[in-house]
């Protein structure tokens, strides 16, 4: 009902701001190769403030696009040049002409926009840190799951699923996120657990992913502790795009040959598809993925030590099939200029299995241990109904929705179903006083229903979880040198229908030119988030490991500030930005996943793990990183993107007793001294201090080389509660099969290099094949404690593009 009455209050609005009864006049023209001098087919040419009106040119480089009278501002794109714009006063009737020039590309980052504060912004003008995914390097790459493109962020690492950005987060099986992540300004967070679904994300169809690093709760909402990820749909260009991507491949057999626990061809298959086009004023996207996974993860190892029966899984039980279908539907209206509307949508069935540690460190590294593997069978899928209008008066309103559904059937009685609605309505107007302030706020509202017996520690496996939240932020850029934002936000959570929270939070941020090219920034920023009713109300085992409610769990909050530099550069032929960016983020009531024993009574198990909030902790730290490109004689480019992150994560407590546990050996006190393997620096825990990420790209003609490294220092702490396990298997008398960790943890943890390597090679407009290697050199790690990385995989990519 309050979903309606927001389309009828939003449609009311848009009748009340039309502009009628005025003779339209028309911009007209021709685009062309400043170099070269030859008409552009295809340019893109939108109204700044209102990017549903415009034109592509044709075949000639000519287009028409028509108006009302007044002032505009019309951006002019095209891949391959740079970016340019156009400012034209046109008065009722008349038509002014311009033949627009557009310079070829010389820096890869010039004229990329980026969205962030809910509408476009140059990177160069953003005050917070910022990095950018194009969708090239995603293709390339092979992407089957986004997971893998993000990890090669600068300041962002991907443990085990679990996003961390400048080591914001230590490492909790992906229940409660501290990093939000959107599609298209909507959250993919599940609504019970807040973890990412990666697999659903379609990344055969990604404008670009855009990476915010630091607390921004204020414009991303709960989950935004340390950071948020966007990443944008494509939509059609005027010409028609269909596109196959067809691939097949193999995991390589591990390092130790005792290790390789299959018989079988270990594949690796899937094709994806795209059909992309614009029917007059219709939109149209429709994509797909299906991938075949044999996994190279295998089950616990048959034998008299195995002894429980919910993991006893045949080898093809560990692999991983998917298949997703997504659209995007959009229509542009002819009768109310600036209107548009229309339906996103995406379903999913995934059969899949979650590992939680493995079986030893020698033969048994890629084996699950004995109840620590989870088989998933996963249906999904998200409808996103949506309205825009621009006015002529500069006024923009947005409503959408969303509708997310997840229904996880799992072994080990760890069954889930959840629902999760979502609405929000936004408002920006650009006022001509005070150098064109702009004002963007908004209303949002979410609702999750939770259906799962292991969620039973709140008193009934219903559960109901109710968010509402205001924003609103203020931005001006004074003297076309300075930008200042200054933002806002409340959330109030219910839980339940009985406990409640109400939370206000800030941003500001100043961003100055100091000379050509050179950008100073400053931001300030205030997180929090609110506890899952995962994480307040999970109660149950696996094996011999169990789960433990804590229905007193309370919010986690951060704040962060950071200084930072941009400044373009020119080396030989090499064009490009250095970006470096220095910040100190602090946290409280941090939730962490620790074991310990919590209450006797319980008749599952004695022991396990438990979600609770520890001390106050902090993380200082330095971002560096550099990208650009290189034209390399008539048909030769050479692309590098290269960022190294320093933290250096400490407790401000390490002697604050956060909880008590019941131990038959005696009371425990849980504080970081007691739960850390080595609290002598005050290091936090699952945090790597250095890592490098780079890709390297040199196109000559239809060939095409690529090599991507990243590099993780060694994990300085962990739980002790790992310790305590491994040594409580050991001492079992042959009841419980050794887990074995520490050992590879004071032997083996000494950091990480990882190289993947691609060449391709284009047929034709039409035809490329590629070939792809992650972990180029086979190297057998770990980056999460208890979890093997995969091995070497070496795969075929066809691409058919017409």
């Amino acid at each position: 009902m309050a979903v309606r009455y927001s389309f009828i209050l939003f449609f009311t609005l848009c009748s009340v701001l039309l502009v009628t009864g005025q003779d339209k006049g028309y911009f007209k023209g021709v685009v062309f190769d400043k170099v070269t001098r030859e008409p552009l087919v295809g340019v893109n040419i939108i109204q700044k403030r209102d990017p549903s009106v415009g034109a592509a040119t044709d075949f000639e480089g000519r287009f028409l696009i028509s108006v009302l009278p007044g002032k505009h501002t019309f951006i002019v794109r095209f891949t391959g040049m740079a970016t340019d714009t156009i400012n034209l006063t046109i008065n009722p009737g008349d038509t002014c002409y311009r033949e627009i020039g557009l310079e070829p590309y010389v820096n890869e980052l010039e004229g990329i926009e980026v969205k962030v504060g809910k509408y476009d912004k140059n990177i160069e003008d953003l005050t917070v840190s910022m990095e950018v995914i194009k969708a090239q390097l995603i293709e390339s790459k092979n992407t089957r799951s986004i997971e893998t493109i993000l990890d090669q962020t600068p300041g962002l690492n991907i443990l085990d699923g679990e996003a961390q950005i400048r080591g914001g987060s230590g490492f909790t099986f992906g229940v409660g996120s501290k990093v939000a992540v959107f599609i298209d300004e909507m959250s993919i967070l599940t609504g019970d657990a807040g973890r990412p679904l990666w697999d659903i994300i379609p990344t055969e169809n990604i404008e670009q992913i855009e990476v915010v690093k630091g607390a921004a709760s204020v414009l991303s909402g709960s989950n935004a502790l340390s950071g948020a990820i966007y990443i944008r749909s494509a939509y059609p260009k005027i010409k028609p795009l269909t596109k196959i991507v067809s691939f097949g491949g193999f995991y390589s057999p591990p390092e130790n040959p005792a290790a390789k626990w299959w018989k079988d061809f270990p594949y690796l298959a899937g094709v994806n598809f795209l059909h992309s086009r614009m029917i007059g004023n219709l939109d149209l996207v429709i994509g797909g993925n299906v991938n075949f996974d044999h996994g190279f993860l295998g089950p616990p190892k048959p034998g008299p030590k195995v002894i429980d029966t919910v993991s006893d899984f045949i080898n093809s039980q560990m692999a991983t099939n998917w298949a997703r279908f997504n659209f995007n539907i959009r229509y542009r209206s002819k009768r109310i200029q600036g209107l548009n509307y229309g339906i996103n949508g995406n379903i999913m069935q995934n059969n899949t299995n979650m590992v939680m540690a493995w079986l030893d460190d020698t033969s048994g590294f890629y084996r699950a241990y004995p109840g620590a593997a989870i088989l998933q069978d996963q249906f999904l899928f998200y409808l996103d109904p949506f309205a825009s209008f621009f006015s002529e008066t500069g006024i923009k309103h947005s409503l959408k929705a969303r509708i997310f559904h997840l229904d996880n059937d799992m072994s080990n009685d760890q069954s889930n179903r959840s629902t999760v609605f979502f609405t929000d309505y936004q408002f920006h107007k650009t006022y001509g006083f005070m150098n064109n302030l702009e004002f963007t706020g908004g209303l949002s509202a979410q609702y999750t229903n939770s259906l799962a017996k292991m969620y039973a520690g709140g008193g009934s496996p219903h559960n109901t979880l109710l968010n509402f939240s205001v924003y609103g932020e203020l931005e001006d850029n004074l003297y076309k040198t300075v930008n200042l934002t200054l933002g806002a936000r409340i959330e109030y959570f219910r839980l339940n229908d009985s406990v409640t929270d109400v939370k206000p939070i800030f941003r500001l941020g100043a961003n100055m030119k100091l000379f050509q090219e050179t950008y100073l920034r400053f931001s300030y920023g205030q997180g929090y988030r609110y506890p899952t009713i995962a994480e307040r109300f999970i109660k149950t085992s696996m094996g011999a490991i169990a789960v433990f409610d804590n229905p007193g769990l309370v919010p986690e909050s951060s704040w962060n500030a950071e200084m930072g530099i941009k400044q373009a550069f020119k080396f030989w032929k090499y064009f490009g930005y250095i970006d470096i960016a220095t910040f100190y983020q602090e946290y409280r009531n941090t939730i962490e996943y620790l074991f310990g024993f919590w209450d006797p009574t319980y008749t599952f198990a004695v022991a396990g793990f438990r979600f609770l909030n520890t001390g106050k902790s902090k993380i200082t730290g330095i971002d560096i990183s550099v990208s650009g490109v290189a034209k390399i004689g008539d048909a030769g480019q050479f692309t590098l993107v290269i960022g190294y992150n320093y933290i250096l994560p400490k407790t401000l407590e390490p002697d604050y007793v956060f909880a008590h546990d019941y131990n038959p050996g005696g009371h425990t006190d849980f504080s970081y001294n007691t739960t850390s393997v080595d609290p002598g620096h005050g290091i936090l825990k699952y945090r790597f201090l250095h890592t490098i990420k780079a890709d390297l790209n040199y196109q000559h003609a239809q060939w095409a080389f690529g090599y991507t490294l990243k590099f993780f220092s060694k994990i300085e702490n962990l739980d002790k509660s790992i310790e305590e396990f491994e040594q409580a298997t050991i001492n079992s008398g042959g009841s419980l099969q050794p887990i074995q960790y520490m050992d590879y943890f004071y032997h083996h943890n000494n950091g990480n290099v990882i190289m993947d390597g691609r060449i391709s090679y284009q047929f034709s407009d039409r035809h490329k094949i590629a070939l792809i290697s992650e972990n180029l050199l086979n190297r057998t790690y770990s980056l999460r404690p208890l979890k093997a990385e995969q091995m070497r995989t070496m795969m075929v990519q066809y691409t058919l593009t017409f």
